[in-house]
């Protein structure tokens, strides 16, 4: 489920009457079927319909089919935890949204609220006695694919490649019409229905936090800021002059739905805000592959029919490469990232269970090291910079990437954009990638 760089919106943006509103995370979201340069995402070179997906979903699929392992089934939550457990993907990543705005909104309200849960590859959407487990997965040759899961018992499942479906439920200009996600705050009445004339924001790491988690349940503290989780209008008053004084520092959920209807009790506030950022992170790598590989076949078409080498660069090629990678720097350093004035801390064991994932230098550094008293991570580099996300980027746009990244470390950046980061922060993500990164290229390693 991915995107390439969602701003806050402000209210009422993007909820023109008339028109179906996106999921408000990965309700299999995927966008319309051409990108902002106008190409077709189902001719060459993407084929995205027909293409052969690599992703850990497939993988499993493959692994299922030949009997090397099986998914369990059980009365309550289905295939659920079995699924889980084989994408390696932690019950303690729940979050928890009663907003009617993806697919199975039939089945979700503030009594029965949509669970999603995730880590870097894959993202798990569950709904009590839903039809169909939803997942999104990372695709090294597409940027991001969709699968449902049948909730019924199978002797073999199958998980199943959505395209078509997805693309029309859930298409939207929001994306530049690459397949990716969408987080979206909203105000929600007492059954989950939208109040759209009261408007909605995308959320990501850039968001105030009081406009954040509309239509979520949230389980954490955030001291005294404010936002919108837990919060239900009862009434005919405009919820957006309403103060959501119950419905934050909520540290249980017991009272307002059956929390043992799903793995945890948490819909935790640490997960919320590590999901949105991955939304926006992923997003943008996704649109930055694809941009890519259609800019270079785009290239290699065009100097076919001049008679040129195949590999002769194209200027208006490089250029759609060049705006792809400029639009990953900043939202990998965290450019504008919105300043905590109070700490957070969640109720369930995701901090701990995210931060043993990082891979650590010699000083015991990693870039998941979460902060939460002044802003989300310990240093502001994306985690994600080592995932199959990134790592499955063209060279072409990967090396410039690196290439501005390298810059700005280094304190040579002049773009009008480029996050400014402290000496410190600027060292200790230069530190932490050159003990930890693998794939940087040589001059990362040969200079100091």
């Amino acid at each position: 489920m991915a995107d390439s760089c969602l701003p806050s919106a402000r209210p009422g943006a993007d909820d023109r009457p008339g028109k179906r509103l996106g999921a408000v995370l990965i309700g299999l979201a995927a966008w319309t079927a051409t990108t902002v340069s106008g190409q077709d995402i189902e001719r060459d070179p993407i084929n995205y319909g027909a293409a052969t997906p690599r992703n850990v979903v497939a993988k499993l699929q493959d692994r299922i089919a030949k009997g090397d392992t099986k998914l369990a089934f059980e009365p309550a939550q289905g295939y659920l935890q079995s699924l889980l457990r084989e994408l390696d993907v932690p019950e303690s990543s729940q979050v928890l949204v009663f907003s009617k705005t993806s697919m199975q909104r039939q089945r979700i309200s503030p009594r029965t609220p949509r669970a999603i849960y995730f880590n870097d590859d894959v993202m798990v959407g569950f709904c009590v006695s839903g039809q169909v487990i939803e997942i999104s997965a990372v695709d090294e040759a597409i940027g991001t694919t969709f699968y449902t899961l049948d909730q019924e018992r199978e002797e073999k499942v199958v998980l199943e490649r959505q395209t078509e479906s997805c693309l029309l439920c859930h298409s939207s200009s929001s994306n530049q019409g690459i397949p990716g996600h969408l987080v979206r705050s909203l105000y929600v009445d007492r059954e989950g229905q939208p109040l759209l004339a009261s408007g909605s924001f995308r959320t990501d790491h850039t968001s105030p936090l009081p406009e954040r988690w509309g239509g979520w349940y949230v389980t954490g503290t955030s001291g005294r800021q404010k936002h919108m989780g837990n919060m239900i209008s009862q009434g005919p008053r405009r919820p957006e002059k309403l103060e959501n004084d119950k419905g934050v520092n909520v540290v249980d959920l017991k009272g307002r739905f059956p929390t043992s209807l799903y793995p945890t009790p948490h819909s935790d506030i640490v997960a919320l805000m590590v999901l949105e950022h991955q939304v926006g992170m992923l997003n943008r790598l996704a649109r930055a592959g694809m941009e890519t590989r259609m800019a270079m076949h785009y290239q290699s078409e065009l100097n076919k029919a001049l008679g040129q080498p195949i590999d002769e660069p194209s200027e208006s090629a490089q250029s759609r490469i060049r705006n792809v990678a400029e639009a990953v720097i900043p939202y990998l350093l965290f450019r504008d990232e919105i300043e905590l004035t109070d700490r957070i801390e969640g109720t369930s064991s995701f901090a701990s269970d995210f931060v043993s994932r990082g891979r650590r230098d010699s000083k015991g550094r990693s870039l998941r090291d979460l902060d939460l008293k002044t802003r989300l991570f310990r240093y502001p580099c994306s985690y994600l910079i080592d995932s199959r996300a990134f790592d499955s980027l063209p060279r072409e746009v990967k090396s410039l990437i690196y290439g501005r990244l390298w810059k700005i470390l280094n304190g040579q950046g002049t773009g009008k954009d480029d996050p400014q980061l402290s000496l410190e922060d600027r060292t200790a993500i230069l530190e932490i990638l050159r003990e930890t990164k693998t794939d940087l290229p040589d001059s990362w390693k040969r200079a100091t």
